[in-house]
């Protein structure tokens, strides 16, 4: 059986556990943190990083792209569109999302762990964030598809879903939705399934 490792307040744990469901592959959970539990990541992945996915036959992957890429080959409908040119703009929707929850995480890391913080530093990741924002924004109000390449939900939808929801938690008035309607939409029809019920965590600060 596959087994996922990480908790759910990770935007790019989440993102994996919500494929795996959609998909129906059946996996075991470890939320294992990479600050309570590194010492048990580490012989799995010397980064320390989650998510990182056992397969069955007990190799490694990490990263939440290289996961997804493997877990797509699996399937005979990806989630990710085969044709151009939704294919290569999916991939950038959901690189600009995942993008944004890295500077999430070095926003909040720079806040949380450092005596001293750096107001230019802080205020590129502020300014990167609502760049992106304001980018997705424009891109999903000039569609009209209940998702964002069509009928059906696909990576992208996920990883900005799951992507917004943290930096929200994890910054709490970040993010002007009243400023951003479409996103505001999106987000609240993702959160609303099933799916996206089960696979989800509040977000924990590390102590």
């Amino acid at each position: 059986m596959i087994t996922l490792i990480g908790q759910y307040d990770s935007p790019f744990v989440r993102r994996v556990g919500i494929a795996l469901r959609l998909y129906g592959m059946p996996f075991e959970h470890r939320p294992w943190s990479v600050f309570g539990d590194a010492e048990k990541i580490r012989p799995l992945n010397p980064l320390v990083r989650v998510p990182t996915l056992i397969l069955p036959d007990g190799a490694v992957l990490t990263d939440s792209h290289l996961i997804l890429d493997w877990l797509d080959g699996q399937m005979h409908q990806p989630l990710f569109p085969r044709a151009e040119p939704d294919r290569h703009r999916a991939l950038w929707i959901a690189a600009l999302a995942c993008g944004l929850a890295d500077k999430a995480v070095s926003l909040f890391y720079e806040r949380r762990l450092h005596d001293v913080t750096s107001p230019v530093w802080m205020t590129r990741c502020e300014g990167q964030i609502g760049g992106v924002l304001t980018a997705l924004e424009a891109d999903r109000a000039g569609r009209s598809h209940p998702w964002w390449f069509g009928d059906h939900i696909g990576h992208a939808d996920i990883a900005v879903a799951a992507v917004l929801r943290f930096t929200s938690e994890a910054h709490p008035g970040l993010v002007d939705w009243h400023a951003l309607p479409a996103l505001s939409a999106h987000c609240a029809a993702a959160e609303a399934l099933e799916v996206f019920q089960e696979i989800r965590q509040p977000f924990i600060a590390p102590a």
